[in-house]
């Protein structure tokens, strides 16, 4: 298996559909990676809306948005859903991040994350405010997902570096 961006290179730039949910409803929109420099941004590739352990995973990023706003960063959902899909997970689960559509896996294949079967790897990279990748973690299985602590940590050395 390839490993994908290496530590210390600038991330894969991308633009993806997407939508975040907020007190007004759904919001649509593009998000492109380079467009969030400034801030370090959290990019969360998961196999699927509402399965198991995507839903545990992404309800628990969401429900620490204060902890990562506190760390100047953003967390951005990936999954090969359509932008419809990602809206229906968000509203059944409250998820307050970015849920972006990568029906094609091309970013998955940037990442080098696609995987036959399950379409993609469970996986985060953490994307300092210059777009350089800092850190990453790429499951083989997928059963576990990083923590709000582990990746908080992460940020934290980011920031403070």
């Amino acid at each position: 298996m390839a490993s994908g961006p290496e530590i210390g290179s600038v991330a894969p730039d991308f633009t993806l559909p997407g939508g975040t949910l907020t007190d007004d409803g759904f919001v649509r929109r593009d998000h492109t990676l380079s467009a969030a420099r400034g801030r370090a941004v959290v990019l969360a590739f998961y196999p699927g809306d509402n399965t198991a352990v995507c839903t545990r995973q992404l309800c628990s990023y969401s429900s620490g948005l204060e902890t990562f706003e506190g760390l100047d960063a953003e967390v951005w959902g990936i999954s090969p859903q359509d932008v419809d899909s990602h809206e229906s997970f968000a509203r059944a689960h409250d998820l307050r991040m970015p849920l972006l559509a990568d029906t094609g896996r091309e970013i998955a294949r940037a990442y080098k994350v696609a995987a036959p079967g399950i379409g993609v790897r469970r996986s985060v990279f953490l994307i300092g405010p210059d777009g350089v990748l800092r850190w990453k973690h790429v499951a083989l299985l997928g059963a576990t997902f990083q923590s709000l602590g582990t990746l908080a940590e992460h940020l934290s050395g980011i920031k403070n570096g």
